[in-house]
């Protein structure tokens, strides 16, 4: 089957699957230049690979696999067809151009991000609408959003749509795309509309209607379809480009989110400007599923979480149990540096307590049911807040002890649909990095600069170093007067302007008990996550009556900030370990090295080396009962940072041969060398992959 194409075609095709070309390029070193499928079968093929061509092109494709472009991850493009192998650089091989394609120069930009995107997206949810109610008459329209980088569309069907029917619903919105349609905007009463979906027949818009305020607008595509929307919308459908449309999932869902109502189906799609933002969008996708922190957590030992015992309760393997423990003891002792007191609180606590705080009150849907203890009803926390607060009132405050800033790991257990639930980013119990500063009036920008430079030091020893930083203000419900709103509005902004941040002010959606700054990081893909919050609040101080001494020795009422860093340590883990893809750094790593005998004989080596390393901190592994070749071959998948090979030369010279992750093979190097240069690693927390700072 090879034959009919160029070396580099067959090149393209081999190293996208590699367990094809790797026989292969055996029989192509050999010199063959025609090869039998017999041959090919023996090499691994399966008898109708090798059945369908015999391969003329071996000799070409070894010149290939030897040359010195064989060997950096790009994506290329031959004739126009986007392929993905290795390659150093652009060149012209078998009189064909190869030219680079650099995904991450095409912006992806988000809904919010775009306002024309957002328009496409959302015209294109309808067109497709219109496209599945033209091939199935059966089907009810709900609603059909725009999302972050697509759209979907909830669909009441008694029949399953199969992938086969994405395909046929594509096809038809390339006609409806073709014949440039007018989007029209009609505002019409509430009867009327009323009127009109009951003529054909839509429960779900009735409903829908039922919530709208005036205007009701009808959004008409030429005057073959309408839908009850309230827009945008682009001008046309021929403005839509459909090369760079593409329906990607079905997925199940129920009507308003209640699983007591109707089952509906969900078709997910994504639309971009032109066929090139679609190819990026696709590539970055492929990568987001590599990183993917729940196959990781599988593949390298990290986490599970089971149904069999309680879905969203994480189990910390001994892999992860390993990072979380490195994680948190650089937590507490970065807190300890900057004057913070370490406390410890229970999981459970009174139901009083929780009506005190007004969570029983604002939170009860999200909060697990009580539970009767000696004819008390007690309550699983569902945050650390009102613990804290305990802590603080055991003992009158001078203004002279303030601030006081209390941090806590503490176990929290909110209630989530199973359906919301995703891995470590949404779970049911877990484990926030609390803080809290009870702080005087004029100590309010003094205290949220430092904790501004504190997110910083922390999240940049994680390698994020890129933020988007949001301040949210005083909504139209809040407690407090207004002039400690001003006061504390004033104060967040000149911490943020000290602090030389960008940001952007959401007005009015700061929380009822006080503003707000809101931060999220950009990973090594460039996904944006929502991870550090920093709240004023004056309602809690006021419920449970917190007070200190001013200097007339009359009582005040402290002001209270919250502020969480990492948000979770369940969540920001499997942050961590997609924008790493499981490639911890050297200091982070559950295992910093595999110390690889190539015999029993020099065993005893391997593992004196190890126990030397294990006196100075380091954690490493003696891997025995393997061939070398194996052994290599699982530290790369389980992607342990560092290799030390140990055999006659190694136990003569005292020296290890050392293979790193990111850098290959280093050459020997004596073990003291070794161990120091790991340690400095450790020491400076180096964002390098492993052991990059070796001069070899």
């Amino acid at each position: 089957q090879f034959h009919r194409h160029s070396p580099w075609d067959c090149f393209a095709t081999f190293r996208m699957r590699s367990q094809v070309y790797k026989p292969l390029i055996q029989l192509c070193k050999s010199g063959t230049q025609k090869t039998s499928k017999y041959q090919l079968q023996a090499a691994g093929f399966s008898r109708r690979q090798a059945s369908l061509n015999q391969v003329r092109c071996a000799s070409s494709i070894s010149r290939i696999s030897s040359s010195p472009l064989f060997n950096n991850k790009e994506s290329k493009r031959i004739n126009g067809r986007s392929q993905f192998w290795t390659i150093e650089t652009s060149a012209k091989v078998a009189d064909q151009e190869v030219e680079t394609v650099d995904y991450s120069s095409i912006p992806l930009p988000t809904s919010d991000e775009s306002d024309d995107l957002l328009r496409i997206r959302h015209t294109t949810a309808h067109v497709m609408a219109m496209a599945v109610q033209s091939l199935y008459k059966d089907a009810k329209c709900t609603i059909g959003p725009w999302i972050e980088r697509g759209f979907y569309y909830d669909f009441e069907r008694p029949v399953p749509f199969l992938d086969k029917d994405l395909r046929r619903i594509y096809k038809e919105m390339g006609k409806i795309i073709r014949k440039d349609l007018p989007l029209i905007r009609e505002e019409v009463t509430r009867e009327e509309a009323a009127r009109r979906i009951k003529e054909v027949n839509e429960p779900f818009k009735l409903e829908i209607l039922e919530g709208l305020q005036e205007p009701i607008t009808i959004y008409h595509i030429g005057d073959q379809w309408w839908d009850l929307c309230a827009g945008p919308h682009v001008e046309s459908t021929g403005k839509l480009c459909q090369a760079g449309t593409k329906l990607e999932s079905i997925a199940g869902a129920y009507w308003r989110g209640d699983e007591k109502r109707e089952q509906l189906q969900r078709i997910y799609g994504t639309a971009w400007e032109s066929k090139e933002q679609l190819e990026a969008y696709q590539h970055f996708k492929a990568e987001a599923a590599r990183r993917d922190h729940r196959k990781l957590g599988q593949e390298l030992g990290l986490f599970s979480i089971k149904d069999t015992t309680g879905g969203g309760l994480v189990y910390w393997h001994p892999n992860g149990a390993m990072c979380r423990h490195i994680i948190e003891n650089f937590w507490k002792n970065i807190h300890l540096d900057q004057g913070y007191d370490l406390i410890y609180s229970p999981h459970v606590a009174k139901l009083d307590l929780w009506k005190t705080s007004g969570h029983f009150d604002f939170y009860k849907e999200n909060m697990y049911q009580a539970m009767t203890v000696e004819d008390e009803s007690y309550q699983l926390k569902p945050m650390n807040c009102p613990f804290h607060i305990e802590v603080f009132k055991d003992g009158m405050v001078s203004y002279k002890d303030l601030p006081v800033r209390y941090a806590e790991l503490g176990t929290v257990y909110r209630y989530e649909k199973s359906g919301t639930m995703h891995g470590l980013f949404r779970v049911r119990g877990f484990t926030q990095d609390d803080g809290h500063i009870f702080c005087l009036p004029s100590q309010i920008t003094e205290e949220i600069l430092g904790t501004l430079n504190l997110t910083e030091e922390i999240l940049s020893t994680f390698g994020f170093s890129e933020y988007e930083i949001f301040l949210s203000t005083r909504p139209e419900k809040s407690v407090g007067s207004d002039e400690i709103w001003n006061q504390a509005e004033v104060a967040l902004r000149d911490a943020l302007d000290a602090k030389g941040w960008a940001y952007e002010v959401d007005e009015g959606g700061g929380a009822f008990y006080g503003p707000k700054i809101d931060l999220k990081i950009k990973d090594a893909i460039g996904r944006k996550w929502q991870c550090s919050t920093i709240q004023v609040d004056f309602n809690l101080p006021e419920r449970f009556k917190l007070v200190y001494k001013d200097s007339d020795q009359e009582r005040r009422q402290p002001i209270m900030i919250h502020r969480a860093i990492f948000g979770s340590l369940e969540r920001f883990f499997g942050i961590l370990t997609e924008n790493f893809a499981g490639e911890f750094p050297l200091w982070l790593s559950p295992t910093q090295m595999h110390v690889l005998p190539v015999t029993n004989a020099h065993l005893e080596s391997a593992q004196e080396t190890a126990r030397k390393m294990k006196a100075k901190g380091l954690r490493v592994k003696v891997i025995t009962g393997l061939r070398l070749g194996k052994a290599i071959r699982n530290a790369e998948t389980t992607k342990i940072p560092l290799m030390a090979i140990i055999g006659d030369k190694e136990v003569e010279s005292g020296e290890l041969t050392v293979r790193s992750r990111s850098q290959g093979d280093l050459g020997s190097l004596p073990v003291d060398q070794v161990i120091d240069k790991m340690l400095e690693v450790v020491e400076t927390k180096s964002h390098t992959m492993a052991f990059d700072v070796i001069d070899v």
